[in-house]
Protein backbone atom coordinates (compact mmCIF):
# COMPACT_ATOMS: atom_id res chain seq x y z
CA UNK A 1 0.00 0.00 0.00
CA UNK A 2 1.21 3.57 -0.83
CA UNK A 3 2.47 5.72 2.19
CA UNK A 4 1.29 9.34 2.38
CA UNK A 5 3.36 9.57 5.82
CA UNK A 6 6.68 7.70 6.60
CA UNK A 7 8.00 8.64 9.99
CA UNK A 8 11.20 6.73 10.87
CA UNK A 9 13.54 7.42 13.83
CA UNK A 10 12.14 10.84 14.80
CA UNK A 11 13.90 12.11 17.57
CA UNK A 12 13.23 15.74 18.91
CA UNK A 13 14.87 17.07 21.65
CA UNK A 14 14.68 21.21 22.95
CA UNK A 15 17.53 22.60 24.87
CA UNK A 16 16.81 23.93 28.16
CA UNK A 17 19.11 25.74 31.43
CA UNK A 18 17.67 22.85 33.07
CA UNK A 19 18.84 20.18 30.38
CA UNK A 20 17.64 18.44 26.85
CA UNK A 21 14.55 17.88 27.14
CA UNK A 22 14.11 14.80 24.90
CA UNK A 23 10.41 14.97 23.87
CA UNK A 24 10.41 12.31 21.06
CA UNK A 25 12.73 9.53 21.18
CA UNK A 26 12.89 6.88 18.09
CA UNK A 27 9.55 7.18 17.08
CA UNK A 28 8.55 5.63 13.75
CA UNK A 29 4.67 4.85 12.33
CA UNK A 30 3.29 5.16 8.16
CA UNK A 31 -0.26 6.58 7.33
CA UNK A 32 -1.59 5.56 3.86
CA UNK A 33 -4.38 7.11 1.87
CA UNK A 34 -7.81 6.56 3.62
CA UNK A 35 -6.16 5.16 6.78
CA UNK A 36 -6.73 6.74 10.20
CA UNK A 37 -3.83 6.59 12.36
CA UNK A 38 -4.40 7.05 16.41
CA UNK A 39 -1.73 8.40 18.64
CA UNK A 40 -2.82 7.99 22.06
CA UNK A 41 -1.10 8.40 25.46
CA UNK A 42 -0.80 10.99 28.53
CA UNK A 43 0.18 14.73 28.27
CA UNK A 44 3.90 15.54 27.90
CA UNK A 45 4.05 11.97 26.19
CA UNK A 46 5.52 13.40 23.05
CA UNK A 47 1.81 13.47 21.00
CA UNK A 48 1.75 16.86 19.69
CA UNK A 49 5.25 17.04 19.47
CA UNK A 50 5.39 14.51 17.15
CA UNK A 51 2.60 15.97 14.92
CA UNK A 52 4.31 19.48 15.44
CA UNK A 53 7.19 17.97 13.48
CA UNK A 54 5.48 16.63 10.48
CA UNK A 55 3.77 20.29 10.12
CA UNK A 56 7.91 21.49 10.10
CA UNK A 57 6.51 24.04 12.83
CA UNK A 58 9.29 23.83 15.57
CA UNK A 59 12.04 26.25 15.37
CA UNK A 60 15.33 24.94 13.80
CA UNK A 61 17.47 27.24 16.14
CA UNK A 62 15.77 26.02 19.44
CA UNK A 63 15.18 22.04 18.34
CA UNK A 64 17.39 19.16 17.86
CA UNK A 65 15.71 17.05 15.33
CA UNK A 66 17.21 13.89 13.62
CA UNK A 67 15.39 10.92 11.68
CA UNK A 68 13.21 11.47 8.69
CA UNK A 69 9.40 12.34 8.01
CA UNK A 70 8.78 11.44 4.55
CA UNK A 71 5.74 13.23 2.80
CA UNK A 72 4.50 11.89 -0.80
CA UNK A 73 4.19 15.11 -2.95
CA UNK A 74 2.18 13.72 -6.17
CA UNK A 75 5.47 11.68 -7.61
CA UNK A 76 7.89 13.04 -5.47
CA UNK A 77 8.93 12.33 -1.94
CA UNK A 78 10.48 15.12 0.46
CA UNK A 79 11.48 14.58 4.24
CA UNK A 80 10.72 17.52 6.39
CA UNK A 81 13.49 16.82 8.38
CA UNK A 82 15.81 17.73 5.43
CA UNK A 83 14.04 20.16 3.37
CA UNK A 84 14.60 24.20 3.12
CA UNK A 85 11.99 26.18 4.93
CA UNK A 86 10.46 27.37 1.54
CA UNK A 87 9.91 23.58 0.61
CA UNK A 88 8.19 23.17 3.85
CA UNK A 89 5.71 26.10 3.73
CA UNK A 90 5.15 25.21 0.05
CA UNK A 91 4.05 21.67 1.49
CA UNK A 92 2.10 22.98 4.45
CA UNK A 93 -1.88 23.30 3.44
CA UNK A 94 -1.68 22.18 0.20
CA UNK A 95 -0.04 18.51 0.60
CA UNK A 96 -0.61 18.06 4.58
CA UNK A 97 -2.27 19.87 7.04
CA UNK A 98 -3.57 20.47 10.60
CA UNK A 99 -6.40 20.69 13.10
CA UNK A 100 -5.16 22.04 16.06
CA UNK A 101 -6.82 21.96 19.49
CA UNK A 102 -8.43 25.14 20.40
CA UNK A 103 -10.56 26.47 17.80
CA UNK A 104 -11.14 29.76 19.46
CA UNK A 105 -7.14 30.57 19.74
CA UNK A 106 -6.34 29.12 16.77
CA UNK A 107 -9.16 31.73 14.96
CA UNK A 108 -8.17 35.47 15.12
CA UNK A 109 -11.04 37.28 16.89
CA UNK A 110 -11.07 40.63 14.64
CA UNK A 111 -11.21 38.71 11.28
CA UNK A 112 -14.29 37.46 9.88
CA UNK A 113 -14.51 34.06 9.40
CA UNK A 114 -14.22 34.17 5.38
CA UNK A 115 -11.53 36.40 5.59
CA UNK A 116 -9.38 33.98 7.48
CA UNK A 117 -10.52 30.84 5.61
CA UNK A 118 -9.88 32.76 2.29
CA UNK A 119 -6.13 33.56 3.31
CA UNK A 120 -5.42 30.00 3.62
CA UNK A 121 -6.44 29.67 -0.13
CA UNK A 122 -4.78 32.41 -1.34
CA UNK A 123 -0.96 31.25 -0.02
CA UNK A 124 -1.45 28.21 -2.62
CA UNK A 125 -3.69 30.18 -5.19
CA UNK A 126 -2.54 33.85 -5.25
CA UNK A 127 -4.61 37.03 -6.73
CA UNK A 128 -7.48 34.50 -7.20
CA UNK A 129 -10.11 36.16 -4.81
CA UNK A 130 -13.11 35.48 -6.24
CA UNK A 131 -12.05 31.94 -6.55
CA UNK A 132 -11.20 32.15 -2.59
CA UNK A 133 -14.66 33.31 -2.00
CA UNK A 134 -16.55 31.09 -3.91
CA UNK A 135 -14.18 27.83 -1.89
CA UNK A 136 -14.85 29.38 1.46
CA UNK A 137 -18.54 28.91 0.63
CA UNK A 138 -18.25 25.37 -0.35
CA UNK A 139 -16.30 24.36 2.32
CA UNK A 140 -18.53 25.84 5.03
CA UNK A 141 -21.02 24.02 3.36
CA UNK A 142 -19.20 21.10 3.48
CA UNK A 143 -18.69 20.75 6.85
CA UNK A 144 -21.89 21.26 7.67
CA UNK A 145 -22.82 25.09 8.23
CA UNK A 146 -26.27 26.37 7.38
CA UNK A 147 -26.28 29.57 5.31
CA UNK A 148 -22.59 29.71 4.30
CA UNK A 149 -22.68 32.99 2.39
CA UNK A 150 -23.85 34.58 5.75
CA UNK A 151 -21.68 32.72 7.89
CA UNK A 152 -18.68 33.80 6.00
CA UNK A 153 -19.33 37.18 6.86
CA UNK A 154 -19.08 36.64 11.03
CA UNK A 155 -16.73 36.60 13.87
CA UNK A 156 -15.32 34.07 16.12
CA UNK A 157 -17.34 34.56 18.74
CA UNK A 158 -20.48 34.13 17.11
CA UNK A 159 -20.13 31.07 16.43
CA UNK A 160 -20.29 27.87 19.03
CA UNK A 161 -17.52 25.75 20.14
CA UNK A 162 -18.47 22.82 17.17
CA UNK A 163 -19.16 25.23 14.80
CA UNK A 164 -15.62 26.87 15.22
CA UNK A 165 -13.94 23.28 15.52
CA UNK A 166 -16.03 22.80 11.77
CA UNK A 167 -14.46 26.13 10.66
CA UNK A 168 -10.82 24.91 11.53
CA UNK A 169 -11.72 21.65 9.68
CA UNK A 170 -13.11 23.41 6.61
CA UNK A 171 -9.39 25.84 6.86
CA UNK A 172 -7.09 22.65 6.42
CA UNK A 173 -9.09 21.01 3.83
CA UNK A 174 -9.14 24.37 2.02
CA UNK A 175 -6.52 23.50 -0.99
CA UNK A 176 -7.58 19.49 -0.34
CA UNK A 177 -4.71 17.55 1.12
CA UNK A 178 -4.26 14.17 1.31
CA UNK A 179 -2.40 14.14 4.51
CA UNK A 180 -4.62 15.53 7.81
CA UNK A 181 -2.76 16.05 11.45
CA UNK A 182 -5.96 16.10 13.95
CA UNK A 183 -4.80 17.06 17.39
CA UNK A 184 -7.38 16.39 19.64
CA UNK A 185 -10.22 17.44 17.08
CA UNK A 186 -12.91 16.97 20.11
CA UNK A 187 -11.37 18.06 22.97
CA UNK A 188 -13.90 20.68 24.96
CA UNK A 189 -16.70 19.75 23.03
CA UNK A 190 -19.74 17.89 24.72
CA UNK A 191 -20.54 14.40 23.22
CA UNK A 192 -23.33 15.17 20.49
CA UNK A 193 -21.40 17.52 18.84
CA UNK A 194 -17.83 15.36 19.74
CA UNK A 195 -19.60 12.75 17.26
CA UNK A 196 -20.49 14.97 14.78
CA UNK A 197 -17.37 16.17 14.27
CA UNK A 198 -16.13 13.03 14.25
CA UNK A 199 -18.65 11.56 11.49
CA UNK A 200 -17.84 14.54 9.36
CA UNK A 201 -14.04 13.79 9.48
CA UNK A 202 -14.92 9.56 8.39
CA UNK A 203 -17.34 11.33 5.72
CA UNK A 204 -14.82 13.73 4.46
CA UNK A 205 -11.90 11.27 4.12
CA UNK A 206 -13.96 8.90 2.55
CA UNK A 207 -14.66 11.33 -0.21
CA UNK A 208 -11.33 12.36 -0.27
CA UNK A 209 -9.61 9.38 0.65
CA UNK A 210 -7.41 11.14 3.00
CA UNK A 211 -4.75 9.98 5.57
CA UNK A 212 -5.53 10.92 8.87
CA UNK A 213 -3.07 11.00 11.84
CA UNK A 214 -5.18 11.72 15.04
CA UNK A 215 -3.68 13.05 18.55
CA UNK A 216 -5.76 11.99 21.30
CA UNK A 217 -5.65 11.09 24.95
CA UNK A 218 -9.52 9.56 24.14
CA UNK A 219 -9.96 6.07 23.90
CA UNK A 220 -13.54 5.84 23.04
CA UNK A 221 -12.41 8.00 19.88
CA UNK A 222 -9.79 5.55 18.82
CA UNK A 223 -12.27 2.94 18.95
CA UNK A 224 -14.77 4.68 16.92
CA UNK A 225 -12.37 6.35 13.89
CA UNK A 226 -9.05 4.66 14.45
CA UNK A 227 -7.28 1.83 11.84
CA UNK A 228 -4.09 1.69 13.73
CA UNK A 229 -2.84 3.05 17.18
CA UNK A 230 0.57 4.11 18.78
CA UNK A 231 0.56 4.43 22.30
CA UNK A 232 3.31 6.85 23.70
CA UNK A 233 4.87 7.34 26.81
CA UNK A 234 7.89 9.41 27.84
CA UNK A 235 8.15 10.21 23.85
CA UNK A 236 8.60 6.68 22.73
CA UNK A 237 5.69 4.46 21.01
CA UNK A 238 5.20 1.60 23.70
CA UNK A 239 2.75 -0.07 21.60
CA UNK A 240 1.54 -0.31 17.71
CA UNK A 241 -1.34 -2.21 16.57
CA UNK A 242 -4.30 -2.30 14.70
CA UNK A 243 -6.80 -0.67 16.16
CA UNK A 244 -9.16 -4.39 17.71
CA UNK A 245 -5.88 -5.91 18.82
CA UNK A 246 -4.86 -3.20 21.01
CA UNK A 247 -8.22 -3.13 22.74
CA UNK A 248 -8.67 -6.92 23.05
CA UNK A 249 -5.28 -7.90 22.83
CA UNK A 250 -2.74 -5.44 24.71
CA UNK A 251 0.64 -6.38 25.14
CA UNK A 252 2.38 -3.02 26.83
CA UNK A 253 1.90 -3.02 30.16
CA UNK A 254 0.88 0.62 30.04
CA UNK A 255 -1.39 0.26 27.35
CA UNK A 256 -2.95 -2.21 29.97
CA UNK A 257 -2.93 0.49 32.36
CA UNK A 258 -5.12 3.02 30.29
CA UNK A 259 -7.79 0.33 29.27
CA UNK A 260 -8.38 -0.47 32.80
CA UNK A 261 -8.60 2.94 33.75
CA UNK A 262 -11.64 3.67 31.48
CA UNK A 263 -15.28 3.83 33.24
CA UNK A 264 -17.96 1.76 31.91
CA UNK A 265 -21.28 2.21 31.57
CA UNK A 266 -22.82 -0.37 33.48
CA UNK A 267 -20.22 -1.34 35.33
CA UNK A 268 -21.39 -4.18 38.06
CA UNK A 269 -19.71 -3.10 42.00
CA UNK A 270 -19.38 0.34 43.86
CA UNK A 271 -15.42 -0.19 42.71
CA UNK A 272 -13.13 2.70 42.06
CA UNK A 273 -11.33 3.20 38.72
CA UNK A 274 -7.86 1.37 38.79
CA UNK A 275 -6.02 4.71 38.22
CA UNK A 276 -2.03 4.30 36.83
CA UNK A 277 -0.05 5.35 40.34
CA UNK A 278 2.88 7.77 40.23
CA UNK A 279 3.52 10.71 37.64
CA UNK A 280 5.38 10.03 34.31
CA UNK A 281 9.06 10.85 34.21
CA UNK A 282 10.72 14.17 33.53
CA UNK A 283 11.74 14.07 30.31
CA UNK A 284 15.08 15.77 31.15
CA UNK A 285 16.51 13.12 33.31
CA UNK A 286 15.05 9.57 32.17
CA UNK A 287 15.63 6.12 33.74
CA UNK A 288 18.17 4.06 32.10
CA UNK A 289 15.79 1.27 32.03
CA UNK A 290 12.52 1.35 31.25
CA UNK A 291 10.64 4.91 31.43
CA UNK A 292 7.56 3.18 32.90
CA UNK A 293 8.81 0.79 35.55
CA UNK A 294 8.32 3.00 38.75
CA UNK A 295 4.80 2.98 37.91
CA UNK A 296 4.62 -0.81 36.51
CA UNK A 297 2.48 -3.17 38.32
CA UNK A 298 4.54 -6.29 36.67
CA UNK A 299 7.74 -5.34 37.26
CA UNK A 300 8.84 -7.88 39.43
CA UNK A 301 7.63 -10.51 36.95
CA UNK A 302 10.65 -9.73 34.65
CA UNK A 303 13.02 -11.70 34.40
CA UNK A 304 16.64 -10.59 36.44
CA UNK A 305 15.58 -7.53 37.27
CA UNK A 306 15.67 -6.27 33.64
CA UNK A 307 13.33 -3.72 33.75
CA UNK A 308 15.35 -0.75 35.54
CA UNK A 309 18.70 -2.01 33.92
CA UNK A 310 17.56 -1.36 29.98
CA UNK A 311 14.86 -0.18 27.90
CA UNK A 312 13.01 -3.00 25.97
CA UNK A 313 12.88 -3.17 22.18
CA UNK A 314 9.61 -2.55 20.48
CA UNK A 315 9.05 -5.91 18.91
CA UNK A 316 6.42 -8.38 18.63
CA UNK A 317 5.59 -12.05 17.41
CA UNK A 318 3.23 -10.47 15.17
CA UNK A 319 4.90 -7.49 12.83
CA UNK A 320 1.65 -5.74 13.11
CA UNK A 321 1.88 -5.60 16.72
CA UNK A 322 4.30 -4.36 18.61
CA UNK A 323 5.37 -3.69 22.13
CA UNK A 324 7.84 -2.88 24.51
CA UNK A 325 8.32 -5.30 27.89
CA UNK A 326 11.14 -7.88 29.14
CA UNK A 327 8.34 -9.89 30.39
CA UNK A 328 8.07 -12.73 27.37
CA UNK A 329 5.14 -12.07 24.85
CA UNK A 330 3.40 -15.39 25.37
CA UNK A 331 3.08 -14.58 29.57
CA UNK A 332 2.20 -11.16 28.78
CA UNK A 333 -0.48 -12.14 26.54
CA UNK A 334 -1.96 -14.86 29.35
CA UNK A 335 -1.54 -12.24 32.76
CA UNK A 336 -3.11 -8.78 30.76
CA UNK A 337 -6.07 -11.46 29.52
CA UNK A 338 -6.63 -12.06 32.87
CA UNK A 339 -6.22 -8.47 34.15
CA UNK A 340 -8.72 -7.00 31.18
CA UNK A 341 -11.04 -9.72 32.04
CA UNK A 342 -11.30 -9.03 35.88
CA UNK A 343 -11.27 -5.03 34.88
CA UNK A 344 -14.39 -5.60 32.35
CA UNK A 345 -16.33 -8.01 34.53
Amino acid sequence: MAKLLEITDLKVAFPTDDGLVRAVDDVSLTVAPGETVAIVGESGSGKTVTSLSVMGLHKANATKISGSIMIQDGDKTVDIVTASPEEVRNLRGRVVSMIFQDPMSSLHPYYRIGSQLAEAYLVHNPGKKKSARARVIEMLDLVGISEPAQRANEYPHQFSGGMRQRVMIAMALMNNPKMLIADEPTTALDVTVQAQILNLLRRLQKDLNMGILLITHDLGVVAQVADKVSVMYAGKIVEQAPVDDLFYNPMAPYTLGLLKSVPRIGQKGSARLKAIPGQPPSLINLPIGCAFAPRCEFVAQAPNGSCEGSMPELLGLESSHRSRCHIPESERKKLFATQLSQARS
